[in-house]
């Protein structure tokens, strides 16, 4: 089983990166193969709602977008991580999630994610709430943890001395192992995933 862990930060080595690395580390303890994926820190474009991923079943600007979408198909969950700008997660990820889970959303469906944030002191818990409607509207369980996902600090070495933050983000990763290896048992035993009913509506009458 594997977990992908995407850093949605401008800085690769910064305090997102910390926070991610935690939950990496209960992961791998658990027998978990993990992979980082930086989402780097050129610019990247939002949608551009021209509906050819429909047609060719990938988005039709070339970045990094299809390259995480081919590496979803092949894994087992998810953790998206943000700074907090605003008190909303980065423009960057924001965009990058916006185009892999439109134009690839069955890489995504009924796998566990987890989303965690970084801030020095606020806006965290909206920006949570952000990420994890990408999750919901995509039938995928969240992974929860024994406080709201978060850490804080400046820099990574003040996210260091955030024992709570860093105790959150480990029992992320025991909470996902958990989950996968019954999701894995289920499969085992002929528990099946769903298929979920589509229907589409407007108010315009």
């Amino acid at each position: 089983m594997k977990v992908i862990l995407v850093n949605g930060s401008s800085r690769n080595q910064g305090c997102t990166h910390t926070a991610l690395e935690e939950v990496a580390r209960a992961l791998r303890e658990e027998g978990i193969e993990t992979e980082h994926f930086f989402i780097g820190n050129e610019p990247l474009s939002d949608c551009i709602a021209c509906g050819r991923c429909r047609e060719i079943g990938k988005c039709v600007l070339e970045d990094s977008v299809n390259l995480f979408v081919e590496k979803a198909k092949e894994c087992d969950g998810f953790v998206f991580g943000s700074p907090v700008y605003y008190a909303h997660p980065s423009g960057r990820l924001l965009s990058f999630m916006d185009r892999a889970f439109y134009s690839g959303k069955s890489a995504f469906a009924h796998k566990p994610a987890a989303a965690v944030l970084s801030a020095r002191r606020a806006g965290t818990t909206a920006s949570f709430d952000v990420i994890n409607k990408y999750f919901t509207i995509s039938s995928m369980p969240i992974v929860s943890s024994t406080y709201w996902n978060h850490v804080y600090g400046n820099r990574p070495e003040e996210v260091l001395q955030d024992a709570e933050g860093l105790m959150t983000m480990y029992n992320i990763g025991k909470n996902m192992a958990w989950l996968l290896k019954c999701i894995e048992l289920g499969k085992e035993n002929g528990v099946l995933v769903p298929e979920n009913q589509k229907v589409t509506t407007n108010f315009i009458r």
